[in-house]
């Protein structure tokens, strides 16, 4: 019975091994591709804020008691709109008054324009006085003045009565009303007067940032070399996305970079312009930028699976014709549409192993799968890591 039991052992040791030195003969099976070709951008990303065309702060020009409010507290107004409403009574008495003594001054422009004509006519019959004539004559210029004057005041007064309704100067979204009916409005041109609200426009809104002076040396370079000029002068598409968004869908332009560096911070600061006709976008919001960092160039694209660590250094396993697997060091570039651009250290006719990575060994045999990575359709776009 033990001898039994000692050559069944025997056997299935025997089969163990077999079985062992069979696996181990098989070449690791792997998924491999040749690498994508493609025209892409470096860009560089940054963070900002939204920040509004205009910005109105609404304050009477005249004095008096609020009468009444025509808007709701945060909502969109038109150019034009009529806001506020002091109380005009005051003005329109004040208006009243002033075309009073503009009708009188009138009266009497006519009856020295009719004495002055007389006087002609009597200084040619030698009847009065040189004297008395040019006397009749200073009335008649005094009068005219006296309109002049007056026409003036009327003038003041209509527009005094004007300014008691405060209509918005700009289209945007108005905050909260600062003064309810009823009190009394401070206006004029000193700092003393009343802020009635906070007009803000909303269509089309900016996004400010701020780049280092590396960034701005390689933006002039760009624009010298006939490339995307991000200063402003070249309208640079730039592309956005808000903190929930997972990507860059909304396009601007660059119009505007500043003149000057800040000391403290050793960045400058730039803008870019969006539209806004939803009003998505609200003043003082984050988001994050994309700006073309580069000229277009021809590169080579893998799945950033493919992509290996040693230290510092990135390398591929590229598979040859005899299925070896080998080490190759690259130098990569930024993600575009998903793929890790190679921007050095690749061929296009390589094979890379894209996935199995971990079961392939430098100088080994690999079990090749070669498979085609999808090639999307839209414009690449890239971003740095």
């Amino acid at each position: 019975m033990g001898l039994l039991v000692l050559a069944l052992a025997a056997l299935l040791a025997a089969c163990g091994q077999q079985q062992n030195q069979q696996a181990a003969s098989s070449p690791p099976k792997v998924t491999v591709s040749r690498p994508i070709q493609r025209t892409v951008v470096d860009h560089d990303e940054y963070v900002g804020r939204f920040v509004p065309v205009e910005t109105v702060e609404l304050r009477s020009r005249v004095s008096g008691y609020l009468d009444k409010v025509h808007f709701q507290d945060g909502q969109f107004v038109k150019q034009g709109d009529l806001l506020f409403t002091i109380d005009k009574r005051p003005f329109q008495n004040t208006l009243d008054q002033a075309s009073a003594n503009l009708e009188t001054a009138k009266s009497n422009l006519v009856f020295t324009e009719a004495d002055l004509a007389r006087g002609q006519q009597l200084m040619r019959d030698r009847t009065i006085s040189e004297q008395v004539f040019q006397q009749r004559a200073q009335a008649f210029r005094n009068a005219q003045s006296a309109v002049a004057a007056n026409e003036a005041l009327v003038r003041q007064a209509a527009l005094d009565v004007e300014f008691t309704e405060i209509r918005a100067p700009v289209a945007g979204r108005i905050g909260d009303r600062r003064v309810t009916p009823g009190n009394l409005v401070t206006g004029g041109t000193s700092f003393t007067t009343t802020l009635l609200g906070v007009i803000v426009s909303t269509d089309p809104i900016r996004f400010e940032l701020s780049f280092d002076e590396a960034s701005l040396l390689r933006y002039e370079r760009l624009a010298r070399d006939g490339q995307n000029d991000v200063t402003g002068r070249g309208n640079t598409v730039v592309s956005l996305k808000l903190i929930d968004e997972p990507t860059f869908s909304h396009v601007g332009h660059m119009d505007f970079v500043d003149n000057l560096i800040d000391r403290a911070t050793g960045t400058i600061r730039g803008r870019a312009q969006f539209a806004n006709p939803d009003g998505l976008f609200t003043p003082g919001m984050f988001g994050r930028v994309q700006v073309p960092a580069s000229a277009p160039y021809q590169a080579l694209l893998l799945p950033d699976t493919a992509v290996g660590t040693e230290q510092a250094r990135k390398y591929l396993m590229v598979v040859g014709e005899d299925n070896t697997a080998t080490q190759r060091y690259v130098t990569l570039g930024p993600i575009a549409d998903g793929y890790r651009v190679v921007k050095s250290g690749l061929k296009p006719e390589d094979r890379v192993i894209i996935n199995g990575l971990i079961r392939a060994r430098v100088g080994g045999k690999v079990a090749p799968e070669e498979v085609s990575p999808p090639v999307q359709a839209s414009a690449p776009g890239t971003r740095s890591e």
